[in-house]
């Protein structure tokens, strides 16, 4: 028994170390890349690309070739597995959640906007609650809180030399925090219902991927055509080499960042992806200070403290052995942890 134990937790060891390596070199290199495509004007005449949904587009549509062609590759079906409906309502949510994002960083920088991040377990809980019906601890509560008054510190209280490209007034900040809200709760929804189809499906990564990329791209197509955006953004790129290199650099590593969430996810559900995600927004909130020059006010600096604080002592306890609990508890063993899951 003890040799099948070993390997198994071998195995186990692997792919977290698959899932770690896999979402911090890719999500930083995007994190990098969105805010200069959004924040860095391009050209001589300075122009500032502004089409956020032809960024979902050229990422979503990069992702479905990839992932179809790992299915054939494979050999594996390309029928869906679960009603159409189901992909699109998590497609349609990561669409708002992509769009949030980028639509953001026209009015907050991008350690604002990483830090905020941060505050994705408060939706995960909430919609793991009415989706999943999980139960979290009165601790769980406590830590949400602690993140979300440190992330408020960090957001109301920026340097005054951090200013918004687009809109150095107090209301870029409002609409740039309103958007990181409408972002929080469509990715928890997004990871969430991903988490919920693994698990009443038999699903294949790819096969999740293919159809909720295909969906996405087929609405966000349509989105800009509804703008006129679409021949807007592609003279754009046209017009500035450097940024079509860029846009094509974001969906390389877009693309391979959903196959890392999605495996993530699979194995180990969607609030240990929420806690992976912590030491990368560290490491990319420093990143960009030192990259962009964003410079941090010290009432930021406290409020990063307590966010970043608050998620490693979270880690902490629950890296210690949980309590046995009675066989007549609701639910089992793993109740009243933050992440359900594992």
């Amino acid at each position: 028994m003890a040799e099948i134990v070993l390997p198994l937790k071998e195995n186990r060891a692997w792919k977290w170390v698959v899932s770690v390596v896999g979402i911090m070199s890719t999500l930083v290199i995007y994190g990098v890349l969105q805010e200069k495509i959004m924040r860095v004007p391009y050209g001589e005449d300075r122009e500032f690309f502004k089409y956020s949904l032809f960024l979902v587009f050229c990422n979503r549509i990069t992702t479905s070739a990839v992932s179809a062609g790992a299915l054939l590759a494979s050999k594996k079906t390309l029928f869906p597995v679960a009603p159409i409906y189901k992909y699109c309502a998590v497609s349609i949510s990561n669409i708002l959640t992509t769009t949030c994002q980028y639509e953001a960083l026209k009015y907050v920088s991008f350690p604002v906007q990483t830090l905020a991040k941060c505050g994705k377990m408060i939706p995960v809980m909430v919609w793991g609650t009415l989706i999943m019906q999980k139960r979290y601890g009165g601790r769980d509560y406590l830590l949400a809180v602690l993140v979300m008054l440190g992330g408020a510190l960090f957001i109301l209280y920026p340097a005054s030399s951090d200013m918004s490209p687009y809109n150095s007034r107090r209301e870029s900040t409002v609409w740039g925090v309103s958007l990181m809200i409408g972002y929080l709760g469509f990715d928890g929804f997004t990871s969430t219902f991903q988490d919920k189809l693994f698990k009443g499906y038999d699903m294949d990564i790819h096969n999740q991927i293919f159809y909720t990329a295909f969906c996405s791209c087929v609405l966000s197509l349509f989105g800009l055509v509804l703008q006129g955006h679409l021949l807007l953004a592609i003279d754009f790129v046209y017009r500035h080499q450097d940024c079509f290199f860029d846009v094509a650099l974001l969906s390389t590593v877009a693309t391979a960042s959903q196959f890392f969430i999605s495996y993530t996810i699979r194995n180990f559900g969607a609030l240990t992806f929420a806690t992976i995600m912590t030491t990368r927004q560290l490491v990319s909130i420093m990143l960009s200070c030192v990259w962009f020059a964003h410079p941090l006010s010290w009432k930021q600096s406290i409020g990063a403290a307590i966010v970043f604080g608050t998620l490693y002592t979270r880690s902490f306890l629950r890296s210690k052995p949980p309590k046995p609990v009675p066989s007549n508890h609701t639910h089992g063993g793993d109740a009243n942890t933050l992440n359900a899951n594992d």
